[in-house]
């Protein structure tokens, strides 16, 4: 966390915590959600609707870099498994198209792993899902590979590195403590 943060936590304690506004995709990217992208839906899209509806409830692709150098160096989860951006004082809680973190892989040999926020990671569990999605459990996290890399996901896995368990998608949130929604705990 940055020094400036900490010391604005410290001179306003109290300022209310902020959810539904930050979301990260599967990809890796932050988009900011305001009210009208919330009003169309679950960041994550709802099954079954029009593209053009779970594109909007997405929200808006931030691309600024120093904006999104700051988001992550200042990303971390409570003790409940949800996920956050500490902004100043205040607590922005992210909705997660999928997991808290999205894992690229590098080239053969070392297969090394590297998360959307740029931190090296080292994996000790591979899991996949019914749909054929790799996620892997490492000293940082729970998270899922990048699309782009799943070739070199599939040869570490052929090269006997990784030993993929099977899980389904609805079980890796308890199974690894991690929340999609915390805007959606709210309001329960």
């Amino acid at each position: 966390m940055d020094d400036i943060v900490r010391q604005a936590i410290a001179k306003w304690p109290n300022v209310p915590d902020c959810y539904g506004w930050l979301g990260l995709d599967a990809r890796g990217n932050w988009y900011m959600r305001d009210d009208r992208a919330q009003a169309a839906g679950p960041f994550g899209g709802v099954p079954g609707a029009e593209a053009a509806r779970n594109a909007a409830a997405k929200g808006s692709l931030l691309k600024h870099d120093k904006l999104i150098d700051f988001i992550q160096r200042n990303y971390e989860s409570d003790a409940g498994g949800q996920w956050f951006f500490q902004n100043g004082p205040q607590r922005v809680y992210v909705e997660l198209e999928a997991t808290p973190w999205i894992w690229r892989v590098g080239l053969a040999p070392s297969f090394s792993i590297t998360s959307h926020t740029g931190q090296a990671a080292r994996t000790q569990r591979c899991i996949v899902d019914e749909a054929g999605r790799v996620y892997l459990e490492t000293d940082l996290g729970f998270g899922l590979v990048h699309t782009q890399d799943m070739t070199y996901a599939a040869d570490a896995v052929e090269q006997g590195l990784w030993v993929p368990e099977e899980s389904p998608v609805r079980d890796l949130p308890a199974r690894f403590g991690y929340v999609r929604s915390p805007q959606a705990l709210q309001k329960k």
